[in-house]
């Protein structure tokens, strides 16, 4: 079974702000089908939002109009949608990061990726992990190790050893 994600907004904005990065490689994953990414419409329209803010134009001049367009098409295209997404948790110290939790949480979701501290704070939370034990919040490049060390496991033989007579 592929594992499951979520990426918060600010991944998804450095895929888009930069194609070599950890960010991107992350993107990567879920574009070839070796993770499966899960999107809501709330985390669509603030990827959409935040890449297309004037401040974000400004820094990332690639991320034209159109440019934008074209890559939240991509990632509607290469993710699972969640329509109904129910409030289960709360980030308190930030309340806005409460949509991928929440996100990741009915996606049952291995992974959360993110930068945000707020985010990442919660594995030292014992609470909220006892609460999500399937859950993983990561940075992009624990994220990308922590694939990388999956993917070299030894796969399981397929048959059963032959028994030999002695």
């Amino acid at each position: 079974m592929r594992p499951r994600a979520v990426f918060d907004c600010m991944v998804f904005l450095q895929a888009a702000a930069r194609k070599t990065g950890p960010a991107a490689a992350c993107w990567q994953l879920a574009k070839t089908g070796a993770i499966e990414l899960f999107l809501s419409p709330a985390a669509s329209a603030e990827v959409k939002d935040v890449l297309t803010r004037p401040r974000t134009q400004r820094q990332f001049p690639d991320l034209t109009p159109a440019a934008v367009d074209a890559y939240v098409s991509e990632v509607n295209a290469h993710s699972t949608p969640l329509i109904d997404v129910p409030s289960v948790f709360r980030v308190e110290r930030d309340p806005k990061d409460s949509l991928y939790v929440n996100l990741a949480v009915a996606a049952n979701a291995n992974y959360l990726i993110s930068r945000d501290k707020d985010l990442l704070d919660l594995m030292q939370d014992e609470s909220f992990r006892q609460r999500f034990p399937n859950l993983t919040i990561l940075d992009p490049v624990a994220f990308l190790r922590e694939m990388a060390k999956s993917s070299q496991e030894p796969p399981a033989p397929d048959v059963e050893p032959e028994a030999h007579a002695d």
